[in-house]
């Protein structure tokens, strides 16, 4: 007679185990990819932000030009946005300083007592570039980010504000106010009309 061993069907534990093993690398691979894209979609955001509220304050000194140079912050770059500023019984170039700031805090959105609506740390400069070359003026808008990258070179604007200045972000254009026909005698425009 032949007794014949039957066959074992099925996995065995190690197969099972190591089956385990490949699926909790690949989800732990996944979290990390997903926590990357969350960080991603925030400097993201954030960069945008940013943006908008640069557009906001060159749409201003382009509609104020004439003043423009009363918005630059002189020396030192001593930026905007540190804190929320009343803005009552301001005008002009002072009441668009002002608002700017506000923005720049965040104060158009609260959450329960928190400013909310702006940048993590966000800050705002506008620099006259050169005496040489008047009507020109840098506006930058500041930020912290969430992971180190390189040092910004563009302005010194919010430098030394944060915890790691590789962790800066910056976005700045510059503003050229022309000198046209119906600009009165300034010293600053050369008339060759």
């Amino acid at each position: 007679m032949n007794h014949r061993i039957p066959r074992q069907d099925g996995a065995t534990i190690i197969e099972v185990l190591v089956a385990i093993i490949i699926v909790v690398v690949g989800l732990l691979g996944l979290a990390g990819l997903h926590s990357r894209v969350s960080l991603a979609e925030v400097e993201a955001f954030q960069r945008s932000q940013a943006v908008v509220l640069l557009q906001d304050m060159v749409s201003r000194i382009n509609a104020n030009r004439r003043q423009a140079a009363q918005y630059a912050s002189g020396v030192g770059l001593t930026p905007l946005g540190t804190s929320a500023i009343d803005c009552s019984g301001k005008t002009g170039y002072d009441l668009d300083k002002c608002q700017w700031n506000n923005e720049l805090f965040g104060a158009a959105e609260v959450s329960g007592s928190n400013n909310v609506g702006a940048m993590l740390g966000a800050r705002g400069c506008i620099e006259e570039l050169q005496a040489t070359m008047p009507r020109q003026y840098r506006v930058s808008v500041v930020w912290q980010g969430t992971v180190p990258t390189v040092v910004p070179g563009a302005t010194t604007c919010g430098q030394g504000a944060y915890t790691d200045d590789k962790t800066r972000r910056v976005v700045s254009t510059v503003v050229q106010i022309g000198c046209l026909q119906n600009d009165p005698a300034s010293t600053l425009c050369i008339s060759t009309f």
